[in-house]
């Protein structure tokens, strides 16, 4: 019934489809949960990130996800192994759902470990090609999943108070998908991150949303709260 892992790496479209699904599955939860977490963000004193996070975990909850029982392990807020079906295929899949915090627009902040995409792209004139650190697949007792990537970034303002602006879901491509994405340094969707190589600080890249979206609309979704609510769907940017 499912497909192997193996064969579907070696299969762009199917992974395309598996991440199109997840990301249709991330915005809807985020769109649904919109007001409350606006309110959430009005009035909670923790901060920003420790509110974001538990906005993502507590969305995806109770939208619900189908679930494989095994524990995954990653620098990323949520991560959950669980199936995929397709009319066509069933798969398993490790789904990361990240969560960001930020008053910047337009970019989020990523480090290798949340992607498994080499990261090409120019920095001070010169090429920069580094390695993302997540795996295409991760191997468990229950089979193996394919990894599946997403970002959830709210943007905030704190003056005079902690205020949400909008909320931007985001499906970065597998490093499967490299050759379409981000095939060389000069065709990119990446920016320098705040990091001091000169320093020693560890590495940071920042993903630009349109460079994303000029190449994938589907890729870049955005949930502003008090959005009309069309009857029971998020307005699909396709």
């Amino acid at each position: 019934m499912f497909i192997d892992t193996a064969t579907l790496l070696g299969d762009p479209d199917k992974i395309e489809e598996i991440e199109k699904s997840s990301a249709r599955l991330v915005t809807q939860a985020i769109y649904e949960f919109r007001d409350t977490a606006a309110q959430i963000f009005s009035n909670e004193p923790d901060l920003p990130q420790d509110i974001a996070e538990d906005i993502t975990r507590e969305a995806l909850d109770r939208l619900g996800v189908s679930r494989i029982d095994v524990r995954l392990f990653g620098k990323i807020d949520y991560k959950r192994a669980r199936y995929v079906f397709h009319p066509s295929y069933a798969a398993r899949q490790a789904l990361f759902v990240d969560s960001k915090a930020e008053k910047e627009q337009g970019t989020s902040t990523l480090q290798t470990a949340q992607t498994s995409m080499r990261i090409r792209h120019v920095r001070g004139s010169k090429a920069v090609d580094e390695r993302g650190n997540l795996p295409l697949s991760i191997e468990t007792e229950k089979g193996s999943c394919v990894t599946t990537t997403v970002f959830v970034k709210y943007e905030y303002v704190n003056k005079p108070r902690t205020r949400l602006g909008k909320i931007t879901v985001v499906a970065l491509p597998s490093g499967v998908l490299q050759k379409k994405y981000n095939p060389s340094p000069a065709d990119t969707i990446w920016r320098a991150g705040r990091n001091a190589p000169s320093r020693g600080e560890p590495f940071r890249v920042r993903l630009v949303f349109d460079w994303l979206k000029a190449k994938a609309r589907w890729r870049v979704q955005t949930i502003v709260p008090g959005m009309p609510s069309s009857p029971g769907s998020f307005p699909w940017d396709e």
